[in-house]
């Protein structure tokens, strides 16, 4: 057929293996905005999910769990009373912030406001 092209492997452009792992994790829905919070400063888990509202309890767990088991972030009990457990980046969590920043600066820019996340 004339309109028919062939390609083969090498003519496919593949996306990045980095890119990859890191948007299988990070885009994750609520895994950014936790991240984000955790930039500024460590926090305690009910911190944490006035911080990012519409998050169940259950959903921030899971995502303080993904987030722990990728090494960006450590689980601390503070012993009591009362017991509270807080939340601190690792070295390699908090070098996220710039990368974080750049992106916000860019939704500022180029996201219609519809399109933003209202917050508080």
């Amino acid at each position: 057929m004339a309109g028919e092209r062939i390609h083969d492997e090498s003519t496919c452009k593949r996306v990045d293996g980095g890119i990859t792992r890191v948007f299988q994790l990070l885009g994750k829905r609520w895994t950014g905005p936790i991240v984000s919070v955790l930039v500024e400063q460590p926090a305690h888990f009910a911190d944490l999910r006035r911080a990012v509202p519409g998050i169940s309890e259950r959903m921030l767990s899971d995502r303080l769990t993904e987030l722990g088991a990728a090494g960006l972030l450590v689980r601390e009990v503070d012993t009591g009373p009362p017991l509270r457990v807080s939340y601190r980046l690792t070295e390699a969590g908090a070098a996220l912030g710039p990368a974080l920043r750049e992106l916000g600066e860019w939704a500022e820019k180029h996201l219609p406001e519809g399109e933003r996340d209202g917050g508080c």
